[in-house]
């Protein structure tokens, strides 16, 4: 039998159908300022990489870990997030990430030796994680669901426009001031968001004191680790050694059906790491693969064209990065109004034309050769990123308002975690695409340039038949706006139980 302490409260996380009230309005707003300057960091050691290859003495090889590292300790701290969301308040979680952010930039900014650095990125990485489940969580919680999308759209100012600008701006900083700079000057703003957070950030919902299963920790490091370093290593090695990527591939399948069953087990006792029944929403389900594909896509396109360009058209790293630059801040201003859009039209209409557009662009993509005008290509792109901000905000709101408000952290989680599979599985597609088939032109005698371009023209047009699938997907998704939807939070409620955390300790927060 379930516990309170204190007076008694329903067992699920609020879901106000009025707007929130002045007590939490300042809260997203500090959550998004937070996690912008988080995501921003994420990218910012790609263009790094040769000044510390110089500072530390390292090579290559050793030097990439910052970002391998960085994407794999996301990949094992994310799932944990649906967990840490419900056992721990509002208020602790935001300085548990905004703290081992603050710890990790200030071990980079002095670090006195390459393992330190790497450590200090692994500690950033850990808060990271962290931050854009509690940001969409939140919004869940304190939105009611006809008012969602357009607050769901500043946050893909966060998914879109972050990580474009990191390189660029990591690499002014690193021009005017040195590399230690980068981390120097983000270090007093996540600070200052901490202080902020402090004085206005609320605790709300309920906490759960239900035990952790280690065994599910191990198994969901193991599981999402394996695949992610597995993938990313294909990645980079651009196919060229099998061995580094099977084995750990083959540990990450392994683990991760071992973690699906033991979710299973314990789901029948309410207290799973991950909550896998979030699957039981048809649209988060359809939703979740829509995105899956798409950023697949993205992440895979996003690695073939700096290649393009930089291998191919002559330009530098700078000059790439001004190339995405307004692509990446289109998607991001076009956030809001999508989501705006959503509110008043559904998911259907915004996602099926955009993923349409996006299989056409790709396939363009694919058809550019060495002579294509530059400023087409910077079109090209600019539109390619609009028609992923019709796609990201409605199918990510559209997914997670399907789902009960206790399943919204697991299912925030769900999303982090599978769009970093997703990313390193369509890089690892595309860019083994792309190599196989430069070598196979090479051996045909097909000149080295133009080989190279033939393998890029498949993997892009590979990037195309991919998001058709997503085409095929968003045919399914909901038809009308939110507000006119039978809420299927409820009925999903109804056919779960009422029950939280069964037999779990529950405590409420004002």
């Amino acid at each position: 039998m379930t516990r309170l302490e204190g007076p008694a409260v329903p067992q699920t996380l609020p879901r106000p159908e009025a707007p929130p009230s002045q007590d939490t309005r300042g809260i997203i707003p500090i959550l998004l300022l937070s996690a912008f300057v988080l995501i921003l960091n994420e990218t910012t050691m790609s263009v790094a990489v040769p000044r510390l290859m110089v500072a530390f003495s390292v090579d290559a090889t050793v030097a990439q870990w910052l970002t391998t590292a960085f994407l794999l300790t996301m990949a094992v701290v994310i799932p944990l997030s649906g967990f840490l969301l419900q056992r721990l308040t509002t208020r602790t979680v935001f300085f548990l990430s905004l703290g081992l952010f603050s710890a990790g930039t200030l071990a980079c900014a002095l670090a006195p030796t390459f393992a330190v650095l790497l450590v200090g990125r692994i500690v950033q990485a850990s808060g990271t994680a962290v931050m854009m489940p509690l940001l969409m969580t939140t919004v869940l919680t304190l939105v009611p669901i006809a008012r969602r999308g357009r607050v769901m759209g500043n946050i893909s100012i966060v998914i879109a426009v972050a990580p474009t600008l990191g390189p660029t701006a990591s690499g002014l900083i690193q021009d005017a001031f040195g590399w230690r700079w980068v981390f120097g000057l983000v270090l007093p703003i996540a600070l200052a968001m901490l202080v902020a957070g402090a004085f206005r950030l609320k605790n709300f919902g309920t906490t759960s004191k239900a035990p952790v299963d280690v065994l599910s920790v191990v198994l969901s490091a193991f599981g999402f680790g394996g695949l992610v370093y597995g993938l990313t290593q294909l990645g980079e090695s651009f196919g060229g050694n099998i061995a580094t990527m099977l084995v750990p591939l083959g540990v990450g399948v392994l683990a991760l059906a071992l973690f699906v069953l033991r979710q299973l087990g314990l789901q029948k006792q309410d207290r799973p790491l991950l909550d896998l029944r979030t699957f039981r929403s048809r649209t988060f389900t359809i939703g979740l693969g829509i995105m899956m594909v798409a950023f697949g896509a993205l992440l895979g396109s996003g690695i073939l064209i700096p290649i393009y360009l930089q291998d191919l058209r002559g330009l530098s790293p700078a000059q790439t990065g001004l190339f995405v630059m307004p692509g990446g801040v289109m998607m991001g201003l076009m956030g809001p109004l999508v989501g705006r859009l959503y509110d008043r039209v559904g998911p259907r209409v915004l996602v099926l034309p955009g993923v349409a557009a996006l299989a056409a662009l790709l396939l363009l993509f694919g058809r550019a050769d060495l002579e294509t005008p530059m400023v087409l290509l910077v079109v090209l792109y600019t539109v390619m990123m609009l028609t992923l901000g019709l796609t990201f905000t409605p199918t990510m709101t559209a997914a997670l308002n399907s789902l009960p408000p206790r399943q919204y952290s697991h299912g925030s989680a769900l999303v982090g975690t599978l769009q970093q599979v997703a990313g390193g599985a369509g890089t690892a597609l595309l860019v083994t695409v792309m190599s196989v088939r430069w070598a196979a032109l090479e051996e045909s005698g097909t000149p080295s340039v133009q080989a190279h371009m033939g393998g890029i023209e498949l993997a892009f047009t590979v990037a195309a038949v991919l998001a058709l699938a997503a085409v095929a997907l968003a045919v399914m998704l909901p038809g009308r706006p939110p507000a006119a939807q039978d809420d299927r939070s409820d009925d999903l409620e109804r056919a779960d139980g009422p029950e939280l955390v069964g037999g779990a300790e529950v405590t409420a927060h004002a």
